[in-house]
């Protein structure tokens, strides 16, 4: 499993820790069990869709999958240094290849409800997005760069500075747009 992808190892954790199958997993997310294999060895880098579902279906906040010792007082990541990072294939939901690199901003803080993330945000060849949801709300800043976010029928660019907050259950999608981009997320799904 490569370094950068330490969340398959947390989810074999917490499926075996609930006593759930690989079967039971893949059928309760609507993935195939060769998807949550993938996963789980750190072949694969999903998308976020799939692994919100995972969450939701393990009973977890997403950002459990990056915790490790946590704590109840206040967690501080000085410089946006987190060490903590969690890469995603972005649009393509079987990918290898990271588009979004989110760095943690809370992975150490217990019992949280939000989950705050720097994310860079890297150009994909072509054009072809899939849009996707899940519940809860988003609510993006960005800080170098540009975003365009695909948002049900609409579709928003955004430059440095701008923000936006949205309810994530419309389907959607967010890519760079022009270039690399980095953003401040705040990802809130209840589970």
């Amino acid at each position: 499993m490569s370094e950068e992808n330490r969340i398959g190892k947390k989810i074999r954790q917490l499926r075996e820790g609930h006593g759930i199958s690989m079967e039971e997993l893949a059928e309760s997310t609507h993935n195939s069990v060769e998807t949550i294999e993938n996963i789980e060895s750190g072949a694969l880098l999903p998308s976020l869709s799939p692994l919100m579902k995972i969450a939701r279906a393990l009973g977890v906040r997403l950002g459990t999958f990056m915790d490790d010792a946590s704590q109840t007082g206040p967690f501080m990541v000085k410089s946006g240094k987190s060490e903590n990072i969690i890469r995603f294939s972005g649009q393509n939901h079987i990918s290898n290849q990271s588009s979004l690199e989110l760095y943690s901003l809370a992975y150490g803080k217990s019992d949280r409800h939000m989950e705050p993330y720097i994310v860079d945000v890297h150009p994909l060849n072509g054009s072809d997005y899939q849009l996707s949801s899940h519940e809860g709300e988003e609510f993006i800043y960005i800080i170098q760069g540009e975003i365009e976010i695909l948002y049900g029928q609409e579709k928003y660019h955004l430059e440095q500075g701008d923000s936006i907050y949205y309810d994530s259950v419309i389907p959607h999608d967010l890519h760079a747009y022009k270039g690399e981009a980095r953003i401040l997320a705040v990802v809130y799904s209840p589970f």
